[in-house]
């Protein structure tokens, strides 16, 4: 593994994981929530205040979030501040992210509009993970989310449930229920 800012606990690394919430899907979709946990546990969450221009609303997307767009003009950030606290935050780490091609694509629009370029680079959580552990991330995601018993669709607690999902299934690998994982390439 990089050498990256996580928490070695047991021998075992928990990296940062972040995630996304999103007006909907494709074309004119864009970031509405971003939110992390670091590889101590800390976390945090954001709102983003919608750019004049970003007007795509999908209602089933916004059925799942059930984030009302007026809370995002009245309570949210603007894309500048948001970029440049996870560029204060995340610098330099690698951050680890399940559904790559769409939160690539967020945080490319979010820094585009505040004129920036991110400090960290995005990468795929699933890169983390050997056949039988993907095999096993949808079984395990539904535990640690009952366990953690976060009931809300919101970013940081989406964040936490994937990298606590990523540590049981490295837990169960040291202790001989799951071949570990090879480390990533490059990429």
């Amino acid at each position: 593994m990089q050498a990256d800012a996580v928490l070695e606990e047991n021998g075992l690394t928990a990296p940062t994981v972040i995630d996304i919430e999103a007006s909907g899907f494709g074309r004119g979709s864009y970031p509405i929530e971003v939110g992390f946990v670091l590889a101590d546990g800390e976390s945090w969450c954001s709102l983003v205040r919608p750019e004049p221009d970003w007007l795509h609303w999908d209602i089933s997307a916004a059925a799942v979030h059930r984030i009302p767009r007026d809370s995002l003009l009245r309570h949210g950030r603007s894309c500048t501040d948001v970029a440049q606290l996870l560029n204060q935050r995340l610098r330099g780490q690698t951050v680890y992210t399940d559904c790559w091609a769409h939160d690539y694509a967020w945080i490319a629009r979010l820094y585009d509009a505040a004129e920036r370029s991110p400090s960290f680079r995005l990468a795929n959580l699933q890169g983390l993970l050997n056949d039988t552990q993907l095999a096993r991330w949808d079984q395990t995601r539904a535990e640690v989310a009952a366990r953690l018993r976060l009931h809300r669709h919101r970013a940081s607690a989406d964040a936490r449930v994937l990298q606590q999902t990523l540590v049981t299934l490295r837990h169960a690998s040291a202790a001989g229920g799951i071949a570990p994982a090879s480390e990533p390439g490059p990429g």
